[in-house]
C-alpha cells in the first residue's frame, strides 16, 4: 500500500500549504481543506481509475464503490458544502429528510441523526462527511420515493417483485438533482402527484393525530347487538364512531341504547371496510372495531408504499381497478366519472398487478376458453355427455394455429383423451347471451392473458367479496365503461349506438383512437370520491408479508 502512503502525505503536504499560504481573507476553512478532507474519506476504497492509483486486495462494499463512482464522475469536489457550510440545495435536501415521515418513511433510513450531528461544525473533515452523508441520504430518499424501498422485495422477490429498483443509478439520479434549477421543486415531485396517493398522505397524518391523542376506546366480544338493544359497550362504540367520523355525537355519550342514530353510524362504518351494511354489530364488525389506531396506520403507510411502486403518472384519462377493493374507477383529470363493481380472481388465480393501455374492445366477443380450464373444468363434464359443449354453444377446433379445423365432438372418444391432450385443441364459445364474458370484452394485450369483461351471473355483484374469476375483471356496468372509454371517439360512440351494437349479437371490434391507460392495482386503504376512508379486507394475504418487510416481524 506503498501508493495510499504517497497519496496521504500528498493530502497533508497540500493542507500546510493551503494553511501558510491562504491567498485571500482569512477564513474558518477553505474550500481546499474541504475538498483534502472529502478525498481523505474517500480513499477507503477507491476504484482503481478514480485516481490512477490501483488499490488491490481492498474490500469495498457496494455502497462505497457507488460513492467513490459518484464523486469522481462528479469532479471530487463537495456536492452540498462549501467553506460557509451547507450551501442552499444542501439546506433543502436536509429539510427533506426531516420531513420524510409525512410520506411514511423513517429518518433514520437516510442517515438524519448523523447528518444532523455535522450540520453546526465547519471543521473540514466534518463537512466533508457532512457532505458524504447527505449524497447518501439524498440518493436512497430518491430510490425510495420515485421506486419504493427494495425490503419487499428482498425479502419476498415473487409477491413484491414491482418493489424498489435493482437497477437504479444514484448517479444519474444525483446528477438530474443538481442540474434542476429548483431543488425544492424537484425533491417535491419524487413523490406520486396523484389524488390517491395525496389523499393517503393527509390520511396518515390524520390518523396519527388520533393515535398521539390515546386513539379509541377498545371493543370488547360479545354478543351480536342488533338496533335498540342496550349493552355495556354502546358508550365505547358511540365515542370510537365519534373520533373515526362515522357519527356525529350528541351531548348523550353514555347512552347505552343502540338508538337510529348510531344504527347510522355503524352502517357508514361497515361500508367503508367492505362489511354487510346492515346496521348489526356481529363478529364481523366487532373485528373491525377492534382494530388499533396503530394498525389502521400501518395500513395507510403500507399502501402509501404500494402507490411509490407504480407509475406515478397515472394518466389524464386511465381505468384503476383496485383487486382488494373489488372496484373500478374511470377518472379523468384526477375527477372520478365513472365507478363500478367489478369481481376478480379467487384464490390461486390471483389477479395480477401491472399497468397497460386499453388497446381495443369487442363487442360481442367470442371466449376462448384457456387449456387450464378446459384440463380442469370441461374434460370431465365431455367424458359423461359429448352433448356439453353444443348445449354451451361451444364449437372445437383441431388446433389453435389458425389452419385448425372445426370438428364434431361426438367424432372424440373423450375417455381417451388425456388432460394433457385436450389442450391442443381450441374450445371457442359463440357470442350470445350465455356467453361467459357476456356482450364487451376490453383487451389490453399482456403476459398473464387478463383482461375486462361482461358477466351474464349478475347476480354475484350483490356479495361483498368478490373474488370469483380465473384472474380477469368482470364489470357489473360494462356499457358504461365502454361508453367511458368511447367518449372522445370521432366516431360517435353514444350510449344508444352502443346499444345498437349489442342487440346485433355481431361480434365487432372497435380499437381505441387513443389507448387508454389500465391500472389493476392491490390497495387495502383507499379513499373514495366523496373523501371517504375506506379499508378493504386483504383479499390475497399480502398485507401482512408487506408489514414484515418493511417493519419487522412482530
Amino acid at each position: 500500500m506503498k501508493e495510499k502512503k504517497i497519496l496521504k502525505w500528498y493530502f497533508y503536504f497540500i493542507l500546510l500549504v493551503s494553511l501558510i499560504f491562504p491567498g485571500g481573507a482569512p477564513a474558518v476553512v477553505s474550500s481546499t481543506q474541504i475538498n483534502i478532507a472529502l478525498s481523505e474519506e474517500l480513499t477507503t476504497c477507491y476504484p482503481e481509475e478514480l485516481l490512477g492509483l490501483g488499490y488491490y486486495d481492498v474490500d469495498c462494499s457496494n455502497q462505497e464503490k457507488w460513492l467513490a463512482a459518484v464523486y469522481h464522475d462528479l469532479g471530487i469536489q463537495p456536492l452540498w458544502v462549501n467553506e460557509n457550510g451547507p450551501t442552499d440545495q444542501g439546506k433543502l435536501i436536509f429539510a427533506a429528510l426531516k420531513s420524510v415521515g409525512v410520506d411514511g418513511l423513517r429518518p433514520d433510513d437516510y442517515g438524519l441523526a448523523k447528518i444532523a450531528s455535522l450540520w453546526e461544525s465547519r471543521r473540514a473533515d466534518h463537512l466533508a462527511r457532512l457532505d458524504i452523508d447527505l449524497t447518501l441520504g439524498l440518493s436512497g430518499y430518491i430510490h425510495d420515493m420515485q421506486e419504493g424501498r427494495l425490503a419487499p422485495r428482498l425479502r419476498y422477490p415473487k409477491l413484491f417483485n414491482q418493489a424498489g429498483n435493482l437497477d437504479f443509478d444514484p448517479l444519474q439520479a444525483l446528477s438530474e438533482a443538481r442540474s434542476n434549477g429548483d431543488m425544492a421543486a424537484y425533491l417535491a415531485g419524487l413523490a406520486p402527484g396523484h389524488r390517491h396517493y395525496r389523499a393517503l398522505k393527509k390520511e396518515l397524518e390524520h390518523y396519527k393525530n388520533i393515535a398521539a391523542q390515546g386513539g379509541w376506546p377498545t371493543i370488547l366480544p360479545g354478543n351480536m347487538l342488533y338496533p335498540n338493544d342496550s349493552d355495556n359497550r354502546i358508550p365505547s362504540v358511540r365515542q370510537l364512531l365519534k373520533i373515526t367520523g362515522d357519527l356525529t355525537m350528541g351531548p348523550e355519550i353514555n347512552l347505552k341504547q343502540y338508538d337510529d342514530e348510531l344504527v347510522a353510524a355503524v352502517k357508514k362504518f361497515q361500508a367503508r371496510h367492505g362489511l354487510q351494511v346492515d346496521g348489526i354489530i356481529g363478529r364481523r364488525t366487532i373485528a373491525a372495531l377492534a382494530v388499533p389506531v396503530e394498525k389502521r396506520i400501518e395500513q395507510i403507510l403500507i399502501n402509501m408504499e404500494r402507490w411509490r411502486w407504480i407509475e406515478h403518472e397515472l394518466g389524464l384519462k386511465y381505468v384503476l381497478v383496485d383487486i382488494a377493493g373489488f372496484n373500478l374507477q374511470g377518472v379523468v383529470d384526477d375527477i372520478t366519472h365513472l365507478e363500478m363493481r367489478v369481481i376478480v380472481g379467487k384464490r390461486h388465480h390471483e389477479t395480477p398487478v401491472f399497468s397497460d393501455t386499453v388497446k381495443y374492445i369487442e363487442f360481442n366477443p367470442f371466449w376462448n376458453i384457456t387449456p387450464g380450464i378446459a384440463r380442469n373444468e370441461m374434460l370431465e363434464k365431455l367424458r359423461k355427455n359429448s352433448d356439453y359443449l353444443a348445449s354451451k354453444h361451444i364449437r372445437l377446433f383441431s388446433s389453435w394455429h389458425t389452419d385448425g379445423v372445426e370438428l364434431d365432438p361426438h367424432s372424440i372418444d373423450w375417455s381417451q383423451v388425456s388432460r394433457k391432450q385436450i389442450s391442443r385443441y381450441k374450445l371457442r364459445q359463440d357470442p350470445g347471451s350465455w356467453n361467459a364474458l357476456g356482450v364487451v370484452k376490453f383487451v389490453f394485450p399482456n403476459k398473464y392473458s387478463v383482461y375486462l369483461h361482461d358477466t351474464p351471473v349478475q347476480s354475484l355483484f350483490e356479495k361483498n367479496h368478490r373474488a370469483f374469476s380465473h384472474g380477469c375483471i368482470r364489470l357489473s356496468e360494462p356499457e358504461k365503461l365502454a361508453e367511458f372509454l368511447l367518449a372522445e371517439s370521432d366516431a360517435g360512440w353514444s350510449p344508444e349506438r352502443i346499444e345498437q351494437v349489442i342487440e346485433s349479437g355481431k361480434r365487432k371490434i372497435v380499437r381505441m383512437p387513443k389507448p387508454i391507460p389500465v391500472h389493476l392495482v392491490y390497495q387495502t386503504a383507499w379513499v373514495d370520491k366523496n373523501g371517504a376512508l375506506q379499508f378493504s379486507r386483504d383479499l390475497y394475504g399480502r398485507d401482512r408479508h408487506l408489514t414484515q418487510a418493511l417493519f419487522g416481524d412482530e
